[in-house]
C-alpha cells in the first residue's frame, strides 16, 4: 500500500505536465519526516517583507511592506502519509488585514523499513490564492524533499516546481523554484541554519540572470519541548529581483 501511494502521487504529478515565484507565505525548506499517525501539528508562519517590489503587476500588489500571517494544520494519517491544510492572510502598508489563499497539501515518504541512503518525501500542493497576491486562480507545488545527516549536520534539498492549474499562466508550463537548508546541532535544544530559496524560470529555458530571483535567510530553531520549536530567520536578496529584506517566524506545536 505504501509503494501505491508513493507511485501514484509521482505518476500524478507526471501527468500533470513535465507559475511561481518563491513562495513569501511560508518560507520554510522541508524535512523529509512527516507527523505521526494520529497527531496534529499547527504551525504559524509570520513574515514581514521590508525591502520588495515596488511595483503592482497587474492585479498583485508590491510586495515591500507586506505583513503575512500563515496557518497551517497538518494530520499524520499512516507512518509516510500527511494531510495539511492552509489559511494566508496578508496586510498591505496602510490596509486592514486581507485573506490572501487557501491551501492544501498531501505529502507522502519513503519508510524506514526501506534503509535508503537518504530521507526521501514528496509533497504536492494546490493553492488558491487571492488576485491580490498572485495572477493565477490555481497553482500547483510538487516538491521532492532530500534529507542527509552527517552527526550534528543536517542538509536538506527541495528541488521545487510549479505550474499554474488556472489563470493566465496556465500554458507557461513548469517553473522551477529550488530551496535548501544546512542546518547544525549547536546545543540540545538550539539549530543554527542558513536557507536559500530560489526563483529560476521555467525548467526548459531558465530566466535571464537578472531576472532570477537568489534569498538566502540565517537564523534557527530553538526547541522548547519536543513537540514545540520556534523558527527565527533574516533573509537577503541576492539579486535585484524579488523581495530583498524579509523577516520570517515560524511556531510549530505538535499535539
Amino acid at each position: 500500500m505504501t509503494r501505491s501511494v508513493a507511485a501514484g502521487i509521482v505518476l500524478l504529478s507526471l501527468a500533470l505536465g513535465t507559475a511561481t515565484a518563491q513562495d513569501p507565505f511560508e518560507i520554510q525548506v522541508y524535512q523529509y519526516r512527516t507527523v505521526p499517525p494520529g497527531k496534529w501539528n499547527l504551525e504559524t508562519h509570520f513574515n514581514h517583507v521590508a525591502r520588495g517590489t515596488r511595483e503592482a503587476e497587474g492585479t498583485v500588489a508590491p510586495s515591500q511592506g507586506q505583513t503575512h500571517l500563515t496557518f497551517e494544520l497538518t494530520r499524520g494519517i499512516t507512518e509516510v502519509f500527511e494531510l495539511a491544510g492552509y489559511l494566508a492572510f496578508a496586510r498591505l502598508p496602510g490596509e486592514g488585514p486581507d485573506f490572501a489563499a487557501w491551501r492544501i497539501r498531501p505529502r507522502v515518504r519513503a519508510p524506514d523499513a526501506w534503509n535508503l541512503p537518504v530521507g526521501l518525501s514528496l509533497s504536492m500542493e494546490v493553492a488558491f490564492p487571492d488576485d491580490r497576491y498572485d495572477t493565477e486562480d490555481a497553482t500547483l507545488e510538487v516538491r521532492p524533499i532530500i534529507e542527509r545527516a552527517f552527526g550534528r549536520l543536517v542538509i536538506d534539498l527541495n528541488p521545487v516546481i510549479g505550474r499554474s492549474l488556472k489563470g493566465p499562466g496556465t500554458d507557461d508550463g513548469w517553473d522551477f523554484e529550488p530551496g535548501a537548508r544546512v542546518a547544525f546541532r549547536v546545543g540540545p535544544k538550539v539549530d543554527l541554519s542558513v536557507e536559500y530559496y530560489g526563483s529560476l524560470g521555467p525548467v526548459d529555458d531558465f530566466l535571464p540572470a537578472s531576472e532570477q530571483v537568489h534569498q538566502f535567510f540565517t537564523g534557527g530553531d530553538v526547541w522548547f519541548r519536543d513537540n514545540v520549536v520556534l523558527n527565527l530567520g533574516l533573509g537577503l536578496g541576492a539579486a535585484s529581483a524579488g523581495n530583498r529584506t524579509v523577516l520570517k517566524a515560524r511556531f510549530g506545536w505538535m499535539f
